[in-house]
């Protein structure tokens, strides 16, 4: 299998390995990802994008933590140029000749430090297409073998390099909405001293409701956004 080849513009994600690779608590979310369509407004994204958009991954890293389960999140440093000060993924643009892992896996390593060998990818989402930015992204889900030490690499491009335990993601006390000037309306998360919102939020969004872990939360509930750039 070609685990850089997405297949069509399907909403379902495409399983790169078997279960008895993965740990228990990790199984019934990449079974979701393969099986089901993509839950909730990141369907919309699927199989939108013009060819003239440029081309980006992410890693979406899990890893058992002191705190059991987690995932590895970003903040972008306050001086970028662009989206100063927001959470991420570690990611970015695709390079010639690479193929989405291949960038994923380099990101992870070039803005937090992290070993790719010690990275097992198990599933890829399908391609979303972001209109703001012109880019469509490939999610690269991961499992983290043999987690190391990570930690901003260049204080200029990142700010926060964070472990976030499952069990705060889904702490209803850590949940709620934003609401953008442009009308948007989504998810967010206040953890690791960060306010997790935008598509970032929407992808752990879906990670958590394809893993089985959400819990009842305030959809009420309003945290406002830090002045954008």
């Amino acid at each position: 299998m070609d685990f850089d080849q997405a297949s069509g513009p399907s909403a379902r994600g495409q399983r790169l390995v078997d279960d008895g690779e993965l740990p228990a608590w990790m199984r019934p979310l990449v079974a979701n990802v393969h099986d089901r369509e993509l839950p909730g407004p990141l369907h919309n994204l699927v199989g939108s994008a013009p060819d003239s958009a440029r081309r980006g991954a992410v890693l979406m890293l899990f890893g058992d933590g002191p705190e059991g389960p987690d995932l590895l999140l970003t903040g972008r440093a306050a001086t970028m140029r662009s989206h100063a000060g927001q959470p991420a993924f570690p990611g970015g643009s695709i390079d010639p000749g690479e193929g989405v892992i291949e960038a994923a896996l380099r990101e992870g390593f070039e803005e937090t430090g992290l070993v790719p060998s010690s990275v097992l990818p198990v599933a890829l989402f399908p391609e979303l297409y972001l209109p703001p930015s012109g880019f469509v992204v490939s999610p690269v889900l991961a499992y983290w073998r043999e987690p190391g030490a990570v930690g901003p690499v260049d204080p200029a491009e990142t700010a926060v390099v964070a472990r976030v335990p499952i069990a705060e993601l889904v702490d209803p006390a850590n949940r709620g909405q934003v609401w953008h000037p442009s009308g948007f309306i989504g998810p967010a998360f206040v953890v690791a001293d960060l306010l997790v919102w935008g598509f970032t939020a929407g992808l752990v969004d879906t990670l958590l409701e394809c893993g089985g872990w959400t819990r009842p939360w305030d959809r009420n509930r309003r945290f406002e956004l830090p002045e954008l750039s």
